[in-house]
């Protein structure tokens, strides 16, 4: 292992003479600099003798200058990269926080531009109208679904999600043509989400499908398909935007149905509305 020219510098300094002092110094002060100099400059610069600096070269424990230099270099350099490579990493950071934030801008804008109102006002008519309304969602989508049934029911709507496979598909198999379904699916070919489409088609259940994929098994077979766009090519944050993007639309469901429900005179007054909900 190479010698710590600057730490053993630092070491000795409480013993060095007068001489010696200025030498370190000058070292400590300038590592950069002094390794593109000759002897002669530095002992120039410090208005010393040569042999003071081959000397002080030799007291910190190399053979001459030259090696002190290369040391020097050596510790100067790794410095250098060490600052640069924490400073990439630091940029490195920032730049994938204001890349997933606009990603998550992005799929909100081009949902928003690329969805259908007449979508909208068919899903919210289908979810005004539903005695009963079931969220799913499997694999990471579940978490998604249990998050979209949350603000369902907090709209005044009796909604609701499981994440277990067996629980959904009995709920899905107690659907009436009075209920509606909720699909979250990230590329629409989950064959357990579209199993439970199949089942809960046979019970004429409207069914909804929130998804990246209008294309899909999944899309085609539903009532509505209402179209997440996100940036497929980018796998890095594919999901997290579409995560972003689905959530947009529950909200965006969930304030006009609220809207909606308030104004519409076929509920009686006690309906709930977000005016008397709590937590």
């Amino acid at each position: 292992m190479p010698q710590n020219c600057l730490g053993t510098i630092r070491s000795y300094y409480p013993k060095f003479s007068e001489k010696e002092k200025k030498i370190a110094d000058y070292i400590l002060e300038n590592p950069e600099v002094i390794i593109h100099r000759t002897i002669n400059e530095v002992a120039d610069d410090l208005n010393v003798a040569d042999a003071t600096v081959f000397r002080f070269s030799k007291r910190i424990g190399f053979k001459g200058f030259q090696a002190m230099k290369i040391a020097l270099a050596s510790e100067t350099m790794t410095s250098t990269q060490s600052a640069l490579v924490e400073k990439v990493e630091k940029l490195h950071k920032m730049n994938l926080t204001e890349k997933i934030f606009n990603a998550n801008i992005q799929a909100l804008q081009k949902t928003f531009e690329n969805i259908e109102s007449r979508f909208i006002e068919e899903a919210i008519a289908h979810i005004l109208e539903a005695k009963r309304i079931e969220v799913y969602g499997t694999g990471a989508s579940a978490v998604s679904a249990l998050i979209a049934a949350q603000k369902l029911l907090q709209s005044g709507f009796p909604a609701c999600a499981s994440l277990d496979a067996h629980s959904q598909l009995l709920s899905a198999s107690l659907l009436t043509k009075k209920d509606a379904a909720i699909f979250i699916s990230h590329t629409g070919t989950s064959e357990e989400t579209f199993s439970l489409l199949k089942t809960i088609k046979k019970s004429e259940a409207k069914t909804i499908v929130i998804t990246s994929d209008p294309h899909s098994a999944l899309s085609i077979n539903a009532d509505i398909t209402l179209p997440v766009s996100i940036d497929e090519t980018d796998n890095q944050t594919a999901f997290f935007t579409f995560s972003i993007a689905q959530q947009g639309i529950i909200d965006a469901l969930c304030v006009n149905i609220l809207h909606q429900h308030e104004k519409d005179d076929r509920f009686p007054s006690e309906s709930p509305t977000h005016s008397s909900i709590k937590g």
